[in-house]
């Protein structure tokens, strides 16, 4: 679904009342099994095996949240450029989760980041989360991959992995220095800090380089002119981990889940196909528009025409994998591209043309994941294309459509072609009409028909005529009795 919502239906009022007792009831057990557990580690008992929860929680020095001992737990990996076709991998992610009420959806996070709206949607899905999430940073979780990782529950962190660096940059790597879009970005990693009670401060490090953040707990300040990234255990000392944890079961166990199944969601190759796609966009569009309208000017269905429509077809392709597009946004593309087409061979005063061209760019528009996305890629896509048809047209100019308005032939005597005779051999001879004239009809000139006109007056048959002129291929006659 575009906008990442739950599609199931809301609980009545009573089994929402149901599951708030039930949850209670739950909430006591707990704290009952907490006390004898604990009694039962002073006492050594639990000392024997040294379980890899046990272990974790040393080494973070912290407590595990301690949720129901048992369930599933959906392993989500994160480990490529944050993108839309991410968000939409784990938006059906996280709801085959919900809808197998697991115990716990764990992010397994290995990325250097990308685009901040989808990972704002990324986020807000997080957020919204049915199921309880948890971050385990494998590798980097730098830029959006930090802002991810902050969203979720809790954050465990193997060693020599990383978070941080969130500096927004341009598409080629250089910072962006608006202060509007610095201060929005560093609002939204602080308050996903805060959230869970993380230091929001250190969140805006990450973003903003002339902030300065002191940082007791590690003894070190981030200087101005610096963006701030912290190594997995430094992460821990100042509470942006909550544990450290060598691979995704250990951090399970850390949680507190005992005999859980492992549920391993991976993309699926149209999904793997689409995010490429998705991440390709304009190129798409600059081959599609280029190779449609070349196709248009330049006769004979060939491969300009059938890279145009491959391209336009891999665009739409993508965009409806990802959940982005539907059967509308295609039907608007088609009818555009036909009322186009339309517009140059039936006179319309370009209101099919508009029509048209309306077409085509709602399909692709709607289409898209964000509106402002796609009318930029789209822009910068016509300007593109409009370099590769002109270069094309200039060197098929002697073969374009536009010939088939032009008569470039003509038609000669050498060629055998014979021009109408000259009329004004006829003036002054005279002939008999064969038919009545009112005015036009046919006389009969020195044993040759022709077609005659009066001068206005009507002449019956049978009567004696002399031609006064000839004008183009008017032959003018007037009665001759009546000279």
């Amino acid at each position: 679904m575009r906008d990442g919502k739950d599609a199931r239906r809301e609980p009545t009022a009573w089994r929402k009342g149901l599951a708030r007792w039930l949850r209670s009831v739950m909430a006591v057990g707990l704290m009952a099994a907490g006390i004898v557990s604990a009694a039962a580690a002073a006492n050594g008992s639990a000392a024997a095996n040294g379980s890899a929860a046990a272990n974790a929680a040393d080494a973070a020095g912290k407590g595990a949240p301690n949720p129901a001992g048992s369930g599933s737990v959906y392993v989500i990996p994160v480990k490529q450029t944050v993108e839309s076709g991410l968000a939409s991998f784990l938006n059906r992610a996280l709801t085959e989760a919900e809808e197998a009420e697991a115990s716990l959806a764990v992010l397994a996070i290995n990325t250097p980041g990308g685009e901040l709206k989808s990972a704002e949607a990324i986020g807000d899905r997080i957020r919204a989360s049915k199921v309880p999430t948890l971050a385990f940073v494998e590798g980097d979780a730098a830029s959006a991959g930090a802002y991810i990782a902050l969203n979720a529950g809790k954050i465990v962190m193997a060693p020599g992995s990383a978070i941080g660096a969130a500096m927004v940059v341009d598409a080629s790597g250089q910072a962006v220095e608006s202060p509007k879009v610095v201060s929005f970005w560093s609002s939204k990693m602080k308050a996903a800090a805060e959230m869970n009670g993380r230091n929001g401060d250190i969140a805006v490090g990450m973003v903003n380089p002339d902030l300065t953040v002191e940082m007791k707990e590690i003894g070190r300040t981030k200087a101005k002119g610096e963006i701030l990234s912290l190594s997995a255990e430094e992460a821990l000392k100042v509470g942006y981990a909550d544990a450290l944890a060598g691979s995704v079961d250990e951090a399970v166990a850390w949680y507190g889940l005992k005999d859980w199944t492992t549920v391993k969601v991976e993309p699926t190759v149209a999904e793997r196909v689409a995010s490429w796609l998705t991440g390709v966009t304009t190129l798409l569009l600059i081959l599609g528009i280029a190779g449609i309208v070349i196709e248009l000017f330049v006769p004979g269905f060939g491969v300009p025409g059938i890279v145009g429509i491959a391209a336009f077809a891999l665009y739409f392709f993508g965009q409806y994998v990802a959940g982005f597009a539907g059967m509308e946004s295609v039907v608007l593309f088609i009818l555009g591209v036909v009322l186009l087409v339309l517009e140059m061979f039936v006179p319309s005063f370009g209101i099919l043309g508009l029509l048209g061209a309306a077409g085509v760019i709602a399909g692709i528009v709607i289409a898209a994941y964000d509106t402002g996305d796609a009318l930029k890629s789209l822009g910068i896509a016509s300007l593109a294309a409009l370099v590769v048809i002109a270069i094309v047209v200039y060197i098929f100019r002697k073969r374009g459509i536009w010939n088939r308005f032009i008569l470039r032939e003509s038609l000669t005597a050498e060629q055998g072609f014979i021009p109408n005779e000259d009329r004004r051999i006829w003036v002054g001879k005279e002939g008999v009409t064969l038919t009545p004239l009112r005015p036009a009809g046919v006389a009969e000139v020195e044993g040759q028909r022709i077609d005659v006109v009066s001068l206005g007056e009507f002449i019956d048959a049978g009567r004696k005529v002399r031609v006064v002129t000839a004008d183009g291929t008017r032959v003018v006659v007037k009665e001759a009795d009546k000279e």
